[in-house]
């Protein structure tokens, strides 16, 4: 294949790849197999690397995220983001339209309702008809730069080909994760240990602040637009204006109304606030607007929201039931978490029989008592929350609830530290909960990525006794995992699960543990669990001390030498490698094989050429790993990575379209900018 044709079919499988991606994710109606689609996208892929000269930041295989350490850079928003006014009541909706009336003078207007999403507002800007920048609401004036990620979702077109499309625009939309992605993803963190998310909406404002595109890739979140900014302007209709975008390719709801009068809107909201439930995501609301943009213009805005939208928002849901018990339930850092439990009672379409009380200081400011009758509410949390007592109900022989002293799961005293609201309970080597914490961190995605052990097999082998420590695993046999039965509660749901390990299962068990023996030195020390050594944290160590052996004999000088290794960070490890138990762990782990030292291929290529020198490495670059592999060049050859740019910065390495905040600082503070070849060049002399 010549490089002509090479570009002929790149080109075509890239436009291909888009039409087949609309008609999957926007119109639900796939036109290829699974199997023929990835078919397609593996020969892009392949192409792309045999002929990298023809690289398209907007192709249809970046949607698959990278390992790139993003920065956020921010950006001014062309026209403000701003908040909605906020109603619950159709008295105060009537005085909306009354003041719409007088200040256009007429009641020749209609409305457009739309259904207000809960999820995370989103700016997407098209130069050229491609997707340049997508930035999140932050102040309404400006907002973070977050393109690489929202690049990775199915449904936000990368090209726009539409022959009716402007060349330049911005259309506004809503990120969202529906209800089956959120529960999948809270599982998910349970079974590695983390805290799951409250609800979709924190989940998918959480996810597009993730640093790595290749974990959002993952969280399949959705983006529904609303609205189109053009300038001039080329629909005077909202309503016409949100057909096009449908045409031109976004995914647009379908929940959306015309209304000629107050009345109209007012039956559209009380149909969804019954309907919503049917829905697959959550709303909080309808969205009420002036259809016609002209006299959107001529109402205008006030400091903070404009006068032509309003936010009708439906009251969180409540029911009263009788409390029967508090549980006390131990987390993995060892937090104890109350949990009411309750007579159960429908709320939101779902039966409850639990709700949150978050903490001791909770339990008093409600001054809860048992047999109490509570309000419980549910506003798209995982389980309801307690927000009233009814007193007038309450027995005279009930007694208050107490926070315990002790902890549920082994008996140790709990504490609490001056200024925190938590109870902790600091049996950290005895603790079975903690215990399996320790386990389940281990294991998750971003240290040994032990995958085959999730959806809750640590807690059936720490159950059976076969695991107490990380050290543990790499002692599995097939004849002790072979057979293994258990039942457990889902966390989420309230419901119950068998987990049995069958022959395949055990297989890959034992697969996934000897894989993470390929596990770079750098994702084994984070593992550990090393208090306040995070991932960065794990990298800047190991890139210095290479080995845990050199890291163990470290003094506290030593470790505060290191750049951006605080006093902190320091005394932690001093006192992780005081411990025994400690030291005979990293020698078991040893034994197994594990990385606990930095390759020799890449020790070998270090110098110390960039020594001493704090680099900023900005903008984008030729292929989606680039970036990653320069910011290794400078760690491999002696220079410290910094995130900003101070009068501290050496110099900066800027890509494409580089942070214009940088920039600008750099060039008041006379730092040089170098281009990627240049720093390629000061490497090789």
């Amino acid at each position: 294949m010549t490089s002509e044709q090479a570009q002929e079919r790149i080109e075509f499988l890239r436009k291909e790849l888009h039409r087949l991606n609309y008609h999957y994710y926007v119109l639900n109606k796939p036109l290829l197999s699974d199997f023929e689609y990835d078919k397609l996208l593996k020969e892009l892929e392949t192409l792309e690397k045999q002929y990298p000269q023809f690289f398209d930041e907007n192709s249809p295989t970046v949607r698959v995220g990278s390992d790139i350490n993003n920065e956020f850079e921010q950006r001014p928003h062309q026209y403000p983001m701003l908040s909605l006014t906020n109603t619950y009541s159709y008295e105060e909706l009537r005085d909306f339209d009354v003041r719409v009336s007088k200040i256009l003078g007429t009641n020749a207007y209609q409305y457009v309702c739309e259904l207000k999403y809960d999820g995370t507002s989103i700016s997407l800007i098209y130069e050229n008809r491609r997707l340049t920048y997508a930035v999140t609401r932050g102040d309404g004036e400006k907002g973070d730069i977050v393109t690489a990620n929202v690049k990775t979702i199915p449904t936000v077109p990368l090209v726009v080909e539409h022959p009716q499309a402007p060349e330049n625009f911005e259309v506004r939309g809503e990120i969202m994760l529906n209800r089956i992605q959120f529960e999948k993803l809270n599982r998910e963190r349970i079974e590695n240990g983390e805290e799951p998310f409250a609800n979709p909406r924190n989940a998918a404002a959480g996810t597009l602040k993730l640093l790595k595109s290749s974990e959002v890739a993952k969280r399949k979140l959705d983006c529904f637009v609303y609205y189109l900014l053009t300038d001039p302007v080329i629909e005077n209709s909202h309503f016409k204006s949100i057909q096009l975008l449908r045409e031109w390719g976004f995914h647009v709801q379908p929940y959306i109304a015309l209304c000629s009068n107050i009345d109209e809107v007012y039956a559209f909201i009380q149909h969804w606030e019954k309907a919503r439930e049917q829905l697959p995501f959550d709303i909080d609301g309808v969205v009420v607007k002036i259809d016609d943009i002209r006299q959107q213009q001529q109402l205008g805005f006030t400091a903070k929201s404009p006068r032509w939208a309003i936010a009708y928002k439906f009251k969180a849901e409540q029911a009263i039931t009788r409390l029967i018990s508090v549980s006390f339930q131990v987390g993995r850092t060892g937090t104890v978490t109350p949990v009411a439990n309750l007579d159960p009672v429908v709320l939101a379409g779902t039966t409850v029989k639990r709700a949150s009380l978050h903490n001791a200081d909770q339990i008093a400011l409600l001054d809860l008592h048992y047999d109490d009758y509570v309000v419980i509410e549910k506003g798209g949390e995982i389980i309801p929350k307690i927000v009233d007592v009814d007193i007038d109900k309450r027995s005279s022989n009930s007694k208050r609830v107490e926070f315990i002293t002790h902890c549920p799961e082994c008996g140790t005293q709990l504490q609490r530290n001056d200024g925190e609201a938590r109870y902790f309970c600091p049996n950290e080597k005895g603790c079975p909960p903690q215990l399996k914490g320790k386990i389940e961190h281990f294991i998750s995605r971003k240290a040994m990525n032990i995958e085959s052990l999730g959806e809750g097999k640590v807690e059936l082998l720490f159950d059976k006794g076969l695991v107490r420590s990380v050290a543990d695993l790499y002692e599995l046999t097939y004849e002790q995992l072979f057979g293994l039965e258990k039942v457990i509660e889902d966390p989420l749901q309230g419901k119950v699960k068998k987990i049995s390990f069958k022959e395949k299962t055990v297989e890959n068990i034992l697969k996934g543990i000897e894989s993470s023996k390929q596990v770079p030195f750098e994702r084994v020390l984070f593992a550990l669990g090393i208090r306040y050594v995070g991932e960065t944290v794990a990298r800047r160590l190991t890139s210095h001390f290479k080995s845990i052996d050199a890291l163990q004999k470290a003094t506290f000088e030593d470790l505060i030498s290191v750049p951006e290794i605080g006093e902190v960070i320091a005394q932690s490890i001093i006192e992780w490698f005081s411990d025994p138990d400690n030291i005979k762990l990293v020698d078991r782990l040893k034994s197994y094989g594990i990385q606990l030292q930095v390759k020799q291929e890449h020790i070998a290529k270090q110098s110390d050429i960039l020594a001493g020198k704090n680099i900023v490495v900005t903008g984008s670059y030729a292929t989606p790993d680039r970036r990653k592999e320069i910011e290794e060049l400078v760690i491999l050859h002696g220079g410290k990575l910094t995130d900003n740019v101070s009068s501290k910065t050496s110099f900066i390495i800027a890509g494409e379209n580089p942070g214009p905040s940088k920039i600008q600082k750099a060039n008041q503070l006379n730092i040089p900018v170098i281009s990627e070849s240049e720093f390629l060049e000061l490497i090789k002399n």
